[in-house]
């Protein structure tokens, strides 16, 4: 029997990762000898690891999620366009060379798996949008709302001097957006068409409470990224005014979908994965406990 390649979601905490039943549902779904787990790693230990996963020469990648997405960038070969625009990896694929060594190249599939999650929860173009948090995934949040066409961004951010490189991306991708601080947030958040939330669990409860003491009405969407516990504070006052909640589990899916393409193909199965991402996606959904997509909602990542 054949040695499995190896892949793994790196991230600190990791224990809660819904990733390894997305990501080994998809393997057993297309028949491919990959495994699947999550590892604990914070941002010190990066280094070594990569380390590790280059000198064993049996990985197939990698994904990446808080803390370590802009730590990532310096540690792999190559970028895809959007990875070095935005400043942030979540997914490294691994290949081999001809003489054995192992080659890793960095991409973001945040963006497609933001745009696809608001996209199945109705939002169109243009929207006027918010988001919370600056970090790395609050740029991925900036390009998806490019890709809409949004008119307008607003950045809430707790340090506006350390949101600069945030903007910086922004600018780069020709975004009409703008920094203000979490103080204003509050009372302003349910006027907007999307908001998402790019805090980590927990960090948006002040301000859960602070928007549900103003009274306002929510009529746009909530996307927060964080899934875990579920429902967040945040969305529970979200919906508590009217609002629409997307939970992260929808971007988590979407996002890994683009991944399992990018592995499938790095891993010598070619076009397999996008051949059969329908029934991909659906048994995604059957393994975090959402409900299987539509063919034209099959059909959206890319």
């Amino acid at each position: 029997m054949l040695t499995s390649r190896q892949g793994a979601v790196l991230g600190h905490p990791i224990g809660h990762s819904k990733s390894p039943a997305l990501h080994n549902a998809a393997y057993q779904e297309l028949g491919v000898n990959f495994s699947y787990r999550a590892i604990d790693v914070e941002v010190d230990g990066l280094a070594a690891l990569v380390a590790q996963v280059r000198a064993e020469g049996n990985w197939y990648g990698l994904s990446v999620t808080m803390p370590l997405k802009n730590a990532a960038v310096d540690l792999v070969d190559e970028l895809t366009d959007v990875a070095r625009t935005l400043g942030a990896v979540n997914t490294i694929i691994a290949t081999n060379d001809d003489d054995g060594a192992t080659r890793l190249r960095g991409d973001n599939t945040d963006v497609a798996g933001i745009v696809n999650a608001l996209r199945h929860a109705g939002v169109g173009e243009r929207p006027r949008a918010a988001i919370l948090g600056g970090g790395g995934t609050a740029v991925s949040a900036i390009a998806a709302l490019v890709d809409l066409d949004a008119t307008e961004v607003v950045v809430f951010v707790r340090n506006l001097a350390k949101a600069a490189e945030t903007m910086e991306v922004a600018v780069a991708l020709g975004a009409p957006a703008t920094l203000e601080t979490f103080a204003s947030a509050a009372a302003t958040l349910g006027g907007f068409d999307v908001v998402i939330s790019t805090l980590p669990p927990r960090a948006a409860d002040g301000l859960a409470a602070e928007f549900a003491a103003t009274g306002d009405q929510a009529d746009g969407v909530l996307l927060d990224v964080a899934y875990d516990p579920w429902p967040s504070a945040l969305a529970q006052a979200w919906e508590s005014r009217g609002g629409t909640v997307v939970a992260g589990i929808e971007m988590l899916l979407y996002q890994g979908v683009e991944q399992v393409k990018l592995f499938a193909e790095a891993g010598g199965y070619g076009t397999l994965a996008t051949d059969k991402q329908g029934d991909v996606i659906n048994v995604m959904c059957d393994a975090i406990g959402v409900h299987r997509r539509k063919p034209y909602e099959q059909n959206m990542a890319g």
